[in-house]
């Protein structure tokens, strides 16, 4: 049974730079991010804690997922 990975912030900005997301503000501990697809902006929104709640890699992951395939995020975010 997969089981979830316990992500830092850090963690999560160098998975999402891979897929061409870029650091545009932060504000208190929210850090946004943004990439520029075929002339669509795609924002994301991270905790900046070091380590994040199970629940909060789950919403991250579903966010994202709005823009990233679920199977290409789910190897970052997962262990077997």
């Amino acid at each position: 049974m997969p089981k979830l990975r316990p992500l830092t912030a850090k963690q999560l900005l160098v998975i999402f730079a891979q897929f061409g997301f870029a650091v545009v503000s932060q504000r208190g501990s929210h850090i946004k991010l943004v990439r520029i697809i075929a002339g669509h902006k795609q924002t994301l929104t991270l905790h900046n804690h070091n380590e994040l709640d199970p629940g909060t890699c789950k919403a991250v992951m579903r966010q994202a997922g709005r823009y990233i395939g679920i199977d290409q995020l789910y190897p970052h975010f997962y262990s077997e």
